[in-house]
């Protein structure tokens, strides 16, 4: 099955050296970050609401059918209310690492059931759900393979896996000017900003006993701001704050925040704006049946 088409740019170029293995993330920062901006995380996740609008046109062509689903990373419960809004008989079961997010989510989706959950550690039976969905999550899990695992795991038999997560090259602009600047500045750190999964990684991470790849494929969505603080304060108002636990304690310095926004302007502002590049790898896998015996 090939990828349906809607326009965009379906390649990211001008970062090919600025790829990164994600490091060690720091969970309780993770639940700490998106908990306390679940009431403002709407105004201002601009690019993650077009994720979920990618995310309803790929299930309009998917094979689902109604019954218990499960939205990992739910955030606000912005997709699942969507879907619900679209198909009546989907019954969402809502799920989020951090409280706050699934609070939100709760007061949202009134009457659907709505726990805390570790994607990688899910509390609910094998073989629950007809269908698993989750958009703009799984950048944020250190263990793919174990929380893919666990997908395949809740899914009934012939249940589909529906997902987007942002890949490798994703703020790359950001993420190769601080380099640039502790590298101008020889400030004897190395630059810790977090890094996200390539889609060569998603694919090796999907190889779970049971699940059936249908199509990975990645998409390029970018935003632009006024300035590189607005950016920085944009990402901070949802929640995406560093969660390497390698990232130095404290503020960065002074004179690498300005520098790196120096680097950051002259090299990638245009016109329009301060870019940020999203890479946005999309995913549908589904369950096999049992084998026979």
């Amino acid at each position: 099955m090939r990828p349906f088409s809607t326009g965009r740019n379906n390649s990211v170029s001008g970062s090919k050296d600025l790829s990164m293995v994600s490091p060690e993330l720091n969970l309780k920062l993770v639940r700490q970050h998106f908990s306390c901006h679940a009431e403002e995380y709407d105004r201002y996740a601009v690019v993650q609401a077009r994720v979920v609008a990618r995310l309803l046109e790929i299930l309009a062509h998917t094979d689902l059918t109604g019954g218990r689903c499960l939205e990992i990373g739910t955030g606000t419960g912005r997709f699942s209310a969507e879907l619900v809004r679209r198909i009546p008989e989907f019954k969402p079961v809502l799920s989020d690492i951090a409280h706050g997010m699934t609070l939100h989510a709760a007061q949202r989706l009134a009457g659907s059931m709505a726990v805390d959950a570790d994607a990688s550690r899910l509390p609910f039976a094998a073989a629950t759900f007809r269908s698993v969905l989750s958009s703009s999550v799984y950048q944020w899990v250190e263990d793919l393979p174990a929380a893919f695992a666990e997908v395949q795991r809740v899914l009934l038999p012939g249940g589909n896996f529906v997902f987007a997560l942002f890949g490798e090259q994703s703020l790359y602009e950001l993420r190769g000017s601080h380099r640039r600047a502790v590298r101008d500045l020889k400030s004897g750190r190395d630059s810790h900003v977090q890094g996200f999964p390539g889609e060569k990684d998603v694919r090796q991470s999907l190889a779970v006993d049971g699940l059936q790849v249908v199509q990975l494929y990645s998409e390029q969505e970018v935003e632009f701001h006024p300035s590189v603080p607005a950016l920085l304060r944009n990402l901070k108002k949802i929640g995406a704050g560093n969660a390497s636990a390698q990232r130095p304690p404290g503020l960065a310095s002074r004179q690498v925040m300005q520098r790196m926004i120096e680097f950051y302007g002259e090299t990638f502002g245009s016109e329009e704006g301060i870019p940020a590049t999203y890479q946005v790898i999309y995913g549908v896998a589904r369950k096999l049946p049992a084998k026979s015996a």
